[in-house]
């Protein structure tokens, strides 16, 4: 209980009016400012009942964080400030313990934050739901789909550098326990013409300027594309940087968002490959050219860009370019081929780009479907999310802006259906009787458009199907015909004689009064964007692709599988897509969030009334505030009622023992609350006027004042009469600890003064002892020095004669056998390191002990060098013996030893063992490998060197292809006679062979390697240890060597290298074979 009490109140410390039901009065005034007030103080959020308004503030605000999170976690929906983080915990726990589907509808224009809102709200469910590495993997999944979406369906506008050029509605599935276990998503009605044109100050979809900014040079060079964006006619220059926008990073962190979700890395590729080839799309231009028959074709000028795209995507070029310059159409097994002029042509190429980025984008949406949708077949749970584009008014409004601003039609049509039935079942559940609410329904003006017999889209199909002359013109004159006394339709050329002098409406217009507002629509463009028409000879010229992706987005390509029937309507679709919508958000629970776009400029701290007002008037927040206020304004549980509001009433407070509802109806009662102001409902108490509820507030403020003077008062007398009885209670102790203090120090001088004297009369008694006792020490010491002065007078007398003969002796003796004692001692300290190499030795005290000195050192050194030998492994042992047989060999003779002196000598450095290359050689070699190395075998006819493998077994010398592992020598060490080599710092050596041996066939062998010294030992030493006879090394600047029938000098040169310090071989001639060496 005492936790409940200190829990907040969205009433508490409120800026404003936390919810816009309690406002009052009520009126576009206040409303505007009310959130004024609560925009310049940082509350974002504000409530109307359950719905959410959110406010822009195009700056971060550090209310998102993991500890708000936990804030707003399983709490009541009115327990804290408005914010969007208590919808989503709303939403999720009626999903997890309600089993109520729900739906999250976020709304507004563009640059309201509806696509933050909703990255919001999927980033707090994924933050409150279960833990684990499946439900991580999924929740990773869910949120980086996010990224992908937007690089490639988002744009930067001049309302909003984020703004979402398509629908989204995501449905989130969970388990019973409430963990995700995947997702679907749809998309609506993507901007393709944004591709190919783009207002001035906006620009093309970000996937255009990512990939040219982030991608690497290597992947640029793949696409054939460059980092310019001037280069490219689909991209517009005027805005092409955005402030605060890092294209290059965002492109990386798409790629590993693709690479989480699940796209192998062949498929991004193929994705990248489309974007390109959609980018080459736009710089391929035409030029006309006159036929025999007068007419004008149309024909590529520089067909470059035509032949990167047809490499790109594996179209074959000349059918590509026949599509640009060819129109087939076919009727009744009749084939009619016309040309296209160059008007014609640039549409068919601006239909082809629009139509491959719109079928890239629904393949992108499908291919994470793929990937985030759940794999067990249970049954879920599911909460949606829809995030899509708000009412637009532009000054020039097409058929984009018709559709989108009919399915926000739609959509208030559901947001007022649906708000008003859950008022109705909420009064039903409580037994509060419900009165009728009056409100504009806008069913009206979604008839006009949709109506399958004259709305205003039907005509549009009618009038596209129509044989004949189809112009947007004639689309108007029928809507002018059927739609003329509409009240909601305004156009100046309709039967309507009430605007045929309104100058604000042109001729080639149409108005519609919509539920936000009347929306001028310029008729230009409706027929051609609603037949959405692809030439039939472009797609099959898509189908015809090399390109695995772009071919599968052409289906109706293909020739076997050609349908005549005109493929649906754009209009069509978008109202299928709509119609299904719909039915799937009346299915679930509605959650609201109104987002609200408080400037132009997208700038912090401004707050433009006039567009704030023209919001509020289109999302009809007013409207809705009236819709929930027109029975009752406030309504709350019993339990948090009483347990805010008891202290207003003496019998209520401090605790009520009874029911809830029996507590607030005595304070209710108390408080002489008129009886139509409130009613009880079986769980809930309802208020009708915010008045009542703020009398409520305010008598609760006055009496909470009273409380706290009161608890004052209570406390400050408890705290004196506290610090009265600790103060006694701390006098009495110090006074007892005081006397024991005083009575422990007199006994403390008493004891000292007793000790004191027992010292002082024991030390007298101890000295007289001691006095006595060392005067008869004293006498008996002197009795027994008298006696032995006298016995050794007496032996002395009789030894005279024999001591003073052999006196000079024994003193010698003693005397040197004194210094040798010594001598020993001191070495004993002043021994050096047990380390071989440490040449300190004491010096030599003592001229006569020179041998000594010297022969113990030998001793201690060879002592020394056992015990450092007996720590070597066999391993060890062997290594410096071939280190020391290395250096009987080549010490002072080759320039090139010192070098090797601190290399280890590896012998194995290939790991044929190991490398699956050299598998044929290793199975081919049954001895164990003594030296595996490459060396440079030298040609002998032109000196050239070729790479070997040097291979050195117990029994044979073996020289192998590097490639192939093939063996092309084999020679045994038997007939090994002698290896020569300069005395210079070069790797050149030469294996002399027995003469009339088979393996001297060709002759002696030149080699050049960087272990020489290693492999000449390990040479030697093998040769030495099979034939049991020294091997000949000879170290000379020229030496003979044998090849075939020739004897050929090889002479070493000092020489300056054109490539460095690499010795360079050349014959000279058949007798001369010279080696330069730097």
């Amino acid at each position: 209980m005492a936790k409940m009490e200190v829990k907040t109140s969205l009433l508490d410390n409120m800026i404003g009016v936390g919810d816009m039901v309690l406002l009052e009065p009520l009126n576009e005034e206040t409303f505007i400012n009310n959130l004024k007030k609560r925009f310049d103080h940082n509350e974002i959020y504000t409530y109307i009942g359950s719905v959410v308004i959110s406010v822009n503030p195009y700056r971060s605000l550090p209310i998102y964080s993991p500890e708000k999170v936990e804030d707003y976690r399983n709490r009541n929906f009115y327990e804290l400030s408005p914010h969007i983080f208590a919808l989503s915990d709303e939403a999720y726990r009626s999903l997890r313990d309600q089993d109520k589907d729900q739906c999250i509808l976020i709304t507004g224009e563009s640059g309201a934050g509806k696509t933050e809102a909703s990255k919001l709200v999927m980033s707090y469910v994924a933050a409150v739901c279960g833990k684990g590495a499946e439900v991580n993997q999924v929740k990773e999944q869910l949120l980086q789909s996010n990224p992908v979406l937007e690089a490639f369906g988002n744009a930067k506008t001049v309302r909003n550098d984020n703004s979402s050029r398509f629908g989204k509605y995501m449905d989130i599935e969970f388990d019973f326990k409430g963990d995700p276990l995947g997702g679907v998503i749809s998309n609506y009605l993507l901007e393709k013409s944004r591709v190919v044109k783009q207002p001035r100050g906006e620009r093309n979809f970000h996937v255009f300027y990512q990939l040219l900014s982030g991608a690497s040079e290597e992947l640029l060079n793949k696409l054939t594309l460059e980092r310019d964006f001037s280069r490219y006619n689909y991209l517009s220059l005027d805005s092409a940087k955005v402030n605060g926008v890092d294209d290059a990073a965002n492109f990386r962190t798409v790629r590993n968002a693709m690479q989480i979700v699940g796209f192998m890395d062949h498929e991004a590729e193929s994705v990248l490959e489309v974007v390109a080839a959609v980018l080459k799309l736009g710089n391929i231009e035409f030029k006309p050219e006159s036929r025999v028959n007068g007419l004008d074709e149309s024909k590529i000028k520089d067909k470059n860009e035509l032949k990167e795209i047809c490499e790109l995507t594996g179209i074959d070029q000349s059918v590509l370019e026949r599509a640009f310059s060819f129109r087939t159409v076919e009727a009744k097994q009749e084939k009619v081929s016309t040309t296209l002029n160059v008007a014609q042509a640039y549409y068919a190429r601006d239909a082809l780009a629009k139509n491959l980025y719109s079928r890239l984008f629904s393949w992108l949406v499908n291919r994470i479907n793929e990937s985030i949708k759940a794999q067990t077949k249970v049954r879920k749970k599911v909460m949606g999310v829809l995030d899509i584009y708000g009412f637009e008014i532009f000054e020039d409004n097409s058929f984009e802006q018709f559709i989108i601003n009919y399915c926000n039609e739609k959509l208030q049509q559901i947001f007022i259906e649906l708000t008003l039935k859950e008022e109705q079942e909420e009064y039903v559940r409580e037994g509060i009787e419900w009165t009728h609410i009056d409100y504009f329904n806008n069913a009206i003006i979604c008839d006009l458009i949709e109506n399958n017999t004259n709305g205003i889209l039907a005509m549009l199909d009618e009038e596209c199907l129509r044989p004949g002359t189809v112009t947007d013109e004639t689309f108007l004159e029928k809507l002018n015909q059927v739609c003329a006394t509409h009240q909601h339709f305004e156009s100046r050329m309709s039967k309507s004689s009430r605007f045929l002098n309104d100058t604000s409406l042109p001729h080639s217009c149409f108005r519609i009064q919509h539920y936000a507002g009347k929306v001028l629509y310029q008729v230009e463009g409706f027929v051609d964007k609603n037949n959405d028409l692809l030439y039939r000879d472009l797609s099959q010229a898509m189908w015809k692709a090399g390109h695995t992706l772009i071919k599968s987005l052409f289906p109706e390509g293909n020739p076997a599988k050609i349908n005549l029937k005109r493929p649906p309507t754009a209009g069509s679709q978008f109202k299928a897509s709509v119609a299904t919508l719909m039915k799937n958000l009346q299915t679930k629970n509605p959650n609201y969030i109104r987002c609200i776009k408080p400037n132009d400029k997208k700038a912090a701290h401004i707050f433009s009334e006039a567009l704030v007002c023209h919001q509020i008037r289109y999302l009809g927040l007013l409207e809705n505030v009236r819709v929930r206020r027109a029975g009752y304004a406030f309504r709350q549980a019993y339990e948090p009622c009483l347990e805010r509001y008891k202290m207003l009433c003496k019998q209520t407070w401090p605790h009520w023992k009874g029911p809830a509802r029996a507590g607030v109806e005595v304070l209710f009662n108390e408080l002489e609350i008129p009886v139509e102001e409130y009613s009880f409902g079986r769980s809930k108490i309802f208020i009708r006027n915010p008045r009542t509820l703020f009398k409520l507030e305010d008598l609760r403020k006055q009496r909470l004042e009273d409380l706290a003077t009161l608890i004052q008062k209570i406390y400050r007398g408890w705290k004196c009469r506290t610090h009265f009885l600790l103060m006694r209670k701390s006098q009495i102790v110090i006074a007892a600890w005081y006397r024991r203090y005083a009575q422990q120090k007199r006994y403390q001088q008493i004891k000292s003064s007793t000790l004191v004297i027992q010292s002082y009369i024991r030390g007298w008694k101890a000295r007289k002892i001691l006095r006595e006792l060392k005067h008869r020490k004293r006498c008996e010491e002197a009795a027994t020095t008298i006696a032995a002065y006298w016995h050794g007078t007496q032996v002395r007398r009789e030894y005279r004669k024999f001591f003073r003969a052999n006196a000079g002796k024994k003193i010698y003796e003693f005397t040197l056998q004194r210094i040798v004692q010594k001598y020993f001692l001191e070495m004993k300290n002043k021994m050096p390191s047990l380390s071989p190499i440490d040449k300190n030795w004491p010096p030599r005290p003592y001229l006569f002990l020179d041998s000594t000195h010297k022969e113990l050192k030998r001793i201690f050194h060879l002592w020394r060098c056992k015990k450092y030998r007996d720590q070597f492994t066999d391993q060890q042992k062997l290594i410096y013996e071939e280190k020391l047989e290395a250096s009987e060999l080549f010490k002072d003779k080759k320039a090139l030893y010192p070098s090797s002196v601190g290399q280890p000598f590896q012998g194995a450095y290939l790991e044929i063992n190991k490398n699956p290359k050299y598998k044929k050689l290793k199975d081919a070699i049954e001895e164990k490998i003594i030296i595996a190395e490459v060396v440079n075998k030298i040609n002998r006819a032109n000196g050239k060197s070729t790479s070997r493998i040097f291979l050195l077994t117990n029994n044979n010398l073996l020289l192998a292809d590097q490639k192939s592992g093939q063996i092309k020598s084999e020679v045994p060490l038997v007939d090994v006679t002698k290896v020569s080599m300069s005395s210079q710092n070069d790797g050149f050596f030469a294996v002399h062979l027995k003469e009339g041996s088979e393996a001297a066939s060709k002759g002696d062998f030149l080699f050049s390697s960087d272990h020489l010294i290693e492999m000449a030992t390990k040479l030697y030493r093998t040769t030495l240890s099979q034939t049991k006879q020294k091997l000949n090394i000879e170290i000379s600047d020229e030496f003979l060597v044998q090849f075939r029938q020739d004897k050929v000098c090889v002479k070493f040169i000092q020489g300056n290298q054109k490539n460095g310090s690499v010795p360079t071989c050349k014959r000279k001639n058949n007798r001369l074979l010279e080696v330069a060496v730097p």
